[in-house]
């Protein structure tokens, strides 16, 4: 926990922060093994960064007197289109890619995702706010992703695709899909938005990718090497940052 996140709830005053939950509090005892007067990195939810001194501990709570003076690091100015993994697989991408600073995050249905997925608890609304939350403390952030579930692919790439390949406003994305045996290598420090479609485990089916293309995509890969799911899109946005 790089970054203590605090929320509207933890504000007992624009300069004053009340800690109360069981997981940050075991954080600070175990981990930062932190004391009175100490000082570290706190974040408002959506809001700016900056230092904490730690002016009460004890076995309910927390206390600390607030500077907060800077704004998050700058967004990785991606949408990502993940094609839902299983799980386990889910759970880390959502860490590393909130980490990396991806905002607007779509979970897709394609022919090789198993159905079983979409029922998995890790799909709960809490569950995923944990692991953003895990990717924002990581990278000391305080910007929350928005993630949102595509359960049909050919409505989203027919209806929804389009729309947001052409906003009403701003500058049109870049559409990239990384697949294996493209003809063009991922391209690096892309300084436009980009729209970027992962496939799972297996890859996109043929169709998928034709719908892709069709809609004004470019196909790209990187390299020889296959990869996890989870190791791709981190190895993808690194090169796109």
């Amino acid at each position: 926990m790089n970054l203590i996140l605090l929320g509207a709830d933890d504000l007992t005053a624009q300069d004053h922060a009340r800690v109360t939950d069981p997981r940050r509090l075991r954080h600070l005892r175990e981990v930062h093994r932190a004391n009175v007067g100490d000082e570290m990195t706190l974040g408002v939810e959506g809001g700016l960064i900056g230092r904490g001194r730690l002016e009460r501990l004890d076995a309910d709570s927390a206390e600390f007197s607030l500077t907060l003076d800077r704004q998050p690091p700058a967004p990785l100015d991606v949408h990502l289109l993940l094609a839902l993994p299983r799980p386990r697989m889910l759970a880390r991408s959502l860490e590393h890619v909130t980490a990396l600073g991806v905002k607007q995050i779509t979970l897709l249905h394609t022919r090789r995702v198993e159905k079983s997925y979409w029922q998995s608890p890790e799909l709960k609304e809490d569950k995923i706010r944990q692991h953003l939350v895990l990717g924002l403390e990581q990278a000391r952030d305080t910007i929350m992703p928005t993630v949102t579930h595509e359960k049909l692919f050919k409505p989203f790439v027919e209806d929804r695709l389009p729309a947001l390949m052409t906003p009403a406003s701003g500058t049109p994305p870049r559409g990239i899909i990384a697949h294996p045996g493209m003809p063009d290598e991922c391209p690096r420090a892309v300084h436009e938005p980009v729209m970027l479609a992962i496939g799972p485990e297996g890859g996109f089916v043929d169709y998928e990718v034709e719908k892709f293309m069709a809609a004004g995509f470019e196909g790209v890969h990187l390299g020889e090497r296959i990869l996890r799911v989870e190791t791709a899109v981190t190895a993808l946005l690194a090169r796109l940052g």
